[in-house]
């Protein structure tokens, strides 16, 4: 069978974290549709066809086609545990063929073979018994049309009938379909063993194991008859590969002409072809100038077609939307290529690290991220530890999963790091883990995924199950069966394209508590941050305080005796902190510290509390006025300081004046004329001015 090579398959990477090639990943809540809908597709059909009524075959019944009668029996056949073979035909010089025995399979007995001269020849045991169990077919001429009729049929055989879940396992049942044949190729050419094949065959169909339509013979004999095609095929996508990389390539060239602030980068391999490629847009670098505090770098997805990890940098607006903010292909999954990765993004975003990092769990994404970034807060993704859970553990602890599953999230949300300790221990215990390697795994990353631990990291709301879909739902718009890397490509630019995303845009509300503080805030958030303070506002009030010596607060709720928090106020500096980190969490200042402040009388929050990510000056819809504000206190200082010297230089004689006077018109007018360069940095320049 010749594999086509149109088709771009992408899979969720299935290779277990915790380093064991024979474990593997089945994902919670996969949509097996995004990389095999074709496939289902025509499987279901396909079942559905042979679901429909089939009785019992009877002598004068009458078919169109000989075909159409074989199909007929052998769906028969198989609802009644057996299955059919096409015995003797006979034809005439007038009628061609016109007759047709089918068979039983064990109809018959098996003919000796002749003896071979080997030392120890296999005795291969014979299904054949002289079953008489048959369906003749005669052809006959009416009105000049030609058709089939039964002439003879017998039901009766001399073996037992095999049960459902035995007759599917018969040969004549066991077909591998052209669409699994090609995913079968294209697995075994990615190096999936057979065993490994089936598995991700039946993860993908959603059936459970060993009840797909063939076994792991099939699958094994099939690709040791198509072994030249599998070497062909593989020269063929070795070659595809590299031409569409290269395609890629010059896309990415070209791109540089309408898009100015697009960048990227690559690397070529021993043979002077490209390995890895990374790009970005200009609108991402800048929207990463206000938005670069926190990046979720996706590693979801890999194409089997390319042989290719896909990982795609995220970060969230002040509407609470994931914006694209770049991507990457891999040519493995290596702690190399990963810091390849991380360095070009740092090169496209001019140095510029993030506070904090969300990536999947993934030892060789860690080591990268700690050489990298060293000063950069690295956080596990929740969403993709749930993800995994049922594949580590819903089979060893059977009816008690649910209850680990429940337990799991309640220890994942404890804010206490001795809570937590001492609750994982206890928990590890009763459900019998102790010695579990995935166990293991979760506890020696715990201090990336475990909230007690990383309540205190900047995560701006990307942790929330509506960042996790939005992140899903772009990749799902770009990924799909593209001819090729340039389609691939052209998609993600769509999909990238700030002016292309539909932005759902909140009306203010209403003022709830009447506060001059939530007035003030509603005139300078976004309706998304400040809905997420109105909350906090609302609920402050149910709050009471206590001064305590040290001039901090303790803040309960008038209902609740656990939970209370500690806010330290200073008021010299106006700086307030609270024990539940909220607002060093999101940004946005928890209920807490908002009822110690109104207790301190005041009508308007600290203009330090309203962070510029959220704010709304610093919306995408005007982002090249944002990006000339970033920093501008820093700028203001810097040229204020240069100009002051240059006035006070000036002032010393007229000649000194004329020539400044001149000189900075000139210089004015030069800069009015200067085309707006994309990927320009405020606080770079701010730097050189400094240096200067």
């Amino acid at each position: 069978m010749a594999m086509k090579a149109s088709n771009n398959i992408w899979i969720r990477r299935q290779q277990c974290p915790c380093g064991d090639w024979k474990c593997y990943i089945k994902y919670e809540g996969d949509d097996p549709a995004l990389v095999s809908s074709l496939h289902v597709k025509s499987e279901a059909t396909s079942s559905s066809s042979s679901s429909e009524a089939v009785f019992t075959p009877y002598v004068g019944q009458i078919f169109k086609t000989d075909d159409d009668a074989f199909e007929y029996y052998s769906n028969f056949a198989r609802k009644n545990g057996f299955s059919i073979r096409k015995a003797r035909s006979t034809e005439s010089q007038n009628l061609g063929i016109y007759r047709r025995d089918f068979v039983c399979y064990r109809s018959g007995f098996n003919q000796p073979r002749k003896k071979v001269n080997v030392e120890h020849p296999r005795e291969r045991k014979s299904v054949r018994c002289g079953c008489d169990a048959k369906l003749y077919l005669t052809k006959e001429i009416v009105d000049g049309i030609s058709q089939w009729y039964v002439s003879q049929f017998s039901n009766v055989h001399n073996h037992e009938l095999l049960e459902d879940d035995q007759v599917r396992l018969l040969p004549a049942y066991r077909k591998i379909q052209e669409a699994d044949q090609e995913r079968i190729l294209l697995l075994s050419k990615a190096g999936f063993p057979v065993n490994r094949i089936v598995k991700v065959l039946e993860l993908e169909k959603g059936v459970q194991p060993g009840q797909l339509p063939f076994i792991e013979k099939d699958i094994r004999n099939f690709i040791r008859t198509c072994k030249k095609t599998v070497q062909d095929n593989d020269a063929l996508l070795n070659e595809k590969r590299e031409n569409d990389m290269l395609e890629l390539l010059e896309a990415c060239k070209a791109m540089t002409e309408r898009d100015p602030g697009f960048v990227y980068d690559y690397t070529i391999d021993e043979n002077d072809k490209v390995d890895n490629i990374a790009w970005s847009y200009g609108n991402s670098v800048r929207a990463y100038y206000v938005f670069g505090d926190v990046v979720a770098f996706d590693t979801t997805y890999r194409s089997v077609t390319y042989g290719l990890l896909l990982g795609v940098w995220f970060g969230i607006d002040n509407h609470g939307k994931a914006i694209f903010l770049g991507c990457v292909l891999l040519h493995d999954e290596s702690s190399h290529s990963f810091a390849w990765a991380l360095q070009a993004f740092m090169r496209f975003m001019r140095g510029r690290c993030p506070q904090t990092i969300l990536t999947d769990i993934d030892s060789g994404l860690r080591d990268a991220i700690a050489r990298e970034f060293p000063n950069t807060k690295h956080v596990i993704c929740v969403w993709h530890i749930l993800s995994k859970i049922s594949s580590w553990f819903s089979l060893p602890l059977g009816s008690q999963y649910e209850n680990f599953k429940a337990e799991f999230e309640m220890l994942s949300h404890m804010e206490s790091i001795e809570d937590f300790e001492h609750q994982w221990n206890i928990f590890v215990a009763r459900f019998g883990l102790v010695s579990d390697k995935h166990i293991a795994l979760l506890y020696s990353s715990r201090e990336s995924w475990s909230l007690s631990y990383i309540r205190s990291y900047f995560l701006a709301r990307t942790l929330t199950a509506e960042f996790s879909l939005a992140l899903e739902a772009f990749l799902k718009r770009i990924l799909n069966a593209q001819t090729c890397l340039q389609v691939f490509f052209e998609q993600v630019s769509i999909a990238a394209n700030f002016g292309n995303q539909t932005r759902e845009v909140m009306q203010y509300m209403n003022v709830k508590t009447g506060m001059p503080i939530e007035e003030h805030a509603r005139n300078i958030l976004t309706p998304y941050a400040f809905n997420i303070l109105q909350r906090e506002i609302v609920q402050s009030v149910q709050y009471a305080t206590t001064e305590m010596a040290n001039g901090s607060y303790l803040v309960r709720h008038y209902k609740k005796l656990d939970g209370e928090c500690v806010v330290i106020w200073m008021p010299d500096d106006e700086q307030i902190h609270c024990t539940c980190k909220e607002f060093e969490h999101s940004g946005i200042l928890c209920r807490h510290s908002l009822r110690v402040l109104v207790v301190k009388n005041y009508f308007q929050l600290p203009e330090k509390y309203f962070l510029l990510r959220w704010r709304l000056e610093s919306s995408l819809d005007s982002l090249d006025d944002v990006n000339t504000q970033v920093s501008v206190d820093d700028c203001s200082q810097s040229f204020n300081t240069l100009t002051a010297t240059l006035l006070t230089e000036s002032l010393v004689s007229k000649e000194r004046f004329n020539y400044v006077h001149r000189e900075l018109s000139s210089l004015l007018e030069h800069v009015r004329n200067m085309p707006v360069i994309v990927d320009y940095v405020v606080n770079m320049a701010a730097s050189n001015i400094s240096d200067s």
